[in-house]
Order: structure tokens, then C-alpha cells, then sequence
């Protein structure tokens, strides 16, 4: 094929990769529970632990759609960094498969934990400059919690899914999902550890379900 007898917008069109024109949409909020009556400099949401239940403070939720979804031929690499002696960001929801870098932005040594069902291991202690940054492939769907083995206020939460279809509330507990494809799934909302709230879904062409919790 002559690429330069192709008009500008097919070009751009066949390098772009493929994406359905009419895909579904579902857009809704979630309500939150109240926030510890403790100030979060910054937004800052941190992890807290209450009766044996993880959540953030100041509230937040991560909806999914859960169904049968292939999985991507290649998985992203995201990070969660340490800095000012805390884990940014303290919530980080990720497909199975993901590999996860634990970048070191403090001037002291970290040591990251896990002792989760989901994903076990210990990075040991590590410098600000270590190279290469100390990661990890979460292949295992289920709630981590990460320590930090020499701060032991730190905490974190990795959520890892069977579902590239997920995005995490605004601090008003709105969300929006788009570009889904048919059929019949179930939506959920978790808002910590002892709680989610599950919806059936139908979605069909390029129409935009609303669906509140609860």
C-alpha cells in the first residue's frame, strides 16, 4: 500500500489502533461513607484500619464491570511511589497481570511488603537510587495490602481485577465508565474491604446506562 496516496484522515485512521464506534457507556455515583473526622492534608487519601476493615479516608470506591474479558497481548507497568514517607497513590486498582513499580522518592531506605493471599513478597530494604526499581506482577485477582516494613505507619491498597473496564469515584462518589462493549455483566462498587455492592447490567450499542449505588 502507497501511504502517500492515502488521504490525510485514513491514514490517521489506519494507524490508530481499533476501537468500536458504538460502544456503551455507564455513568453513576456511589454513596461514600463519612470521613474519619481527621483532617487529610492535600486530598491525601490514606489507608486506615477500623474493626478489621481497609478503606480510604477521605472515602473513595472502585466500580468494575465484571464479565468475561480477553486479556491484552500486553499488560501496562504502573507505579506506586513513595514519597514524604507515605505511598502514592494509597489506592491503585490494576488487571491481572500487571506489573507494578515501587520507585523510591524519600531520602531513606523502604522495605514493601505483603502478606496477602493474593500476592506474598518482601522487596527488602532498597535505596532512593536503586536500579532497576524494585517491581512486581500482580497475576492473582484479590485485595494487597502493602506495609512498609521499617515506617510502619505506610500503608496501601492494590486491587487487582480480572477486568480492564474500572475507574475509581471522585471524593463525591461519581464515576463514569465508557467504552464497553455488549452484553449482559455484572456491575460493582467497592467502597472497602467488607464492602461491594453488585448491579446486572445490559448494555447494547452506544447508549449510556445510569446506575446508582445502592
Amino acid at each position: 500500500m502507497n501511504l502517500r496516496s492515502l488521504p490525510f484522515m485514513a491514514l490517521a485512521a489506519a494507524l490508530l489502533p481499533f476501537c468500536p464506534l458504538r460502544a456503551a457507556s455507564i455513568e453513576g455515583s456511589v454513596v461514600l461513607p463519612k470521613a474519619r473526622a481527621t483532617p487529610v492534608v492535600n486530598q491525601r487519601y490514606e489507608i486506615v484500619a477500623k474493626a478489621g476493615v481497609l478503606s480510604t479516608n477521605p472515602p473513595v470506591a472502585i466500580v468494575y464491570l465484571e464479565g468475561s474479558f480477553p486479556r491484552p497481548a500486553k499488560q501496562p507497568v504502573v507505579q506506586i511511589v513513595q514519597k514524604e514517607l507515605a505511598f502514592s497513590p494509597s489506592l491503585l486498582p490494576v488487571q491481572v497481570g500487571t506489573k507494578v513499580e515501587f520507585p523510591n522518592f524519600d531520602d531513606t531506605f523502604h522495605n514493601i511488603f505483603s502478606f496477602s493471599p493474593a500476592k506474598r513478597f518482601d522487596l527488602g530494604r532498597y535505596r532512593p537510587d536503586e536500579k532497576p526499581v524494585p517491581s512486581q506482577v500482580f497475576d492473582e485477582a484479590g485485595l494487597v495490602t502493602l506495609r512498609c516494613d521499617i515506617h510502619e505507619h505506610m500503608r496501601a491498597l492494590i486491587f487487582v481485577l480480572n477486568t480492564p473496564h474500572f475507574v475509581i469515584t471522585d471524593a463525591a462518589g461519581v464515576f463514569r465508565l465508557s467504552g464497553l462493549p455488549d452484553g449482559r455483566y455484572t456491575l460493582k462498587a467497592w467502597i472497602n474491604s467488607k464492602t461491594t455492592m453488585e448491579r446486572v447490567v445490559e448494555l447494547k450499542g452506544a447508549a449510556t446506562l445510569r446506575v446508582d449505588f445502592p
